[in-house]
């Protein structure tokens, strides 16, 4: 972000959505009643099958267009190997796993680009389409609005512990689901009228998604921890055993400056800041959408439909966590 912040402004008036709200993706108005939505991911790999990688890497950049709204059209691969470390089976397990979900996603995967990296990387370089007065964006929650969270949390602390090899194969395996599941609901919620604040949680964790999007909507928040849902209690056990990401205690660092605990335990503020991978969307429901929110949600048997908390009016960005 702060890299972002250096470059050069664009004005033109076709580009609805670009960094300066810190959205998931870019949204570029083709006419009255499209716009192009455009999005790029890739991380190194979180789990050890190269089939499952490639199928959460995928699942993981076609849900930023989810998460505007949008539905998927075309799909590019992203690929850096070690060529020399990693045989072509294993490059072919991991391409074939991203193909299986672009499919799922009714989005063709058109080409992509490959270069030697020292270590693997892989994802997609999406492209999708949204309609412009329906799209979700970080600056349309508003004071009222619920927070429905679809995915629990604590994918980060799982797979370090998958990587320590101290995370149970059973709450390997539920994780690994969790994160290779695509965030369709965003695209229907959107057409209907439902939603039209969100974003996906990522590696920011819940509260620097939340934080972003309070800072461009100019409203705050609060969030029950009550109401959390987490994959799983082994994930606290986990967090006993320091078993947490380097990346997820930079967000707590960063979280602590916006963020007022009100007594909040130190587990529960670790799998708030904890970075998601294919984490759920995080949507803001005005109250009267709630009931038909929450029934389309369980329609696509979304891994949850929890509603953590709501959207307060503020003259600062601030997150107030909650028993």
């Amino acid at each position: 972000m702060q890299v972002l912040r250096q470059l050069p402004k664009v004005t033109d008036t076709k580009l609805l959505v670009g960094a300066a709200t810190a959205d998931d993706a870019a949204v570029y108005r083709i006419d009255a009643k499209r716009a192009l939505v455009q999005t790029v991911d890739f991380f190194t790999p979180i789990v050890d099958d190269p089939f499952l990688y490639g199928q959460i890497a995928a699942a993981n950049s076609l849900s930023d267009v989810y998460a505007m709204g949008g539905r998927p059209l075309t799909a590019m691969n992203l690929v850096g190997m070690p060529t020399d470390l990693v045989p072509p089976k294993v490059i072919h397990d991991i391409l074939r796993g991203g193909a299986v979900k672009t499919k799922e996603a009714h989005c063709l995967l058109v080409g992509g680009h490959s270069i030697r990296n020292p270590e693997p990387i892989y994802g997609l370089a999406v492209t999708g389409l949204v309609s412009p007065r329906r799209m979700i964006t970080n600056a349309n929650a508003r004071a009222g609005d619920l927070l429905v969270l679809t995915k629990p949390l604590g994918t980060g602390i799982v797979t370090t512990g998958i990587k320590r090899g101290v995370s149970s194969s059973r709450l390997a395996r539920k994780t690994i689901n969790i994160m290779r599941e695509l965030n369709t609901p965003g695209a229907e919620l959107a057409e209907l009228g439902y939603v039209r604040g969100g974003t996906d949680i990522t590696g920011y964790g819940l509260l620097g998604h939340l934080s972003s999007m309070c800072i461009a909507s100019g409203v705050g928040a609060e969030v029950h921890t009550r109401n959390l849902p987490v994959i799983d209690p082994e994930v606290f056990d986990l967090v006993a055993q320091n078993c947490y990401p380097g990346g997820s205690r930079d967000n707590l660092e960063w979280a602590n400056e916006f963020t007022v605990w009100n007594g909040t335990p130190d587990a529960q503020k670790k799998i708030l800041a904890d970075a998601q991978t294919s984490g759920g969307l995080l949507l803001c429901v005005p109250p009267r959408h709630l009931t038909v929110v929450l029934r389309l949600l369980n329609r696509y048997r979304t891994p949850c439909a929890s509603v953590i908390g709501r959207i307060m009016r503020a003259r600062k960005p601030r997150i107030s966590v909650l028993p």
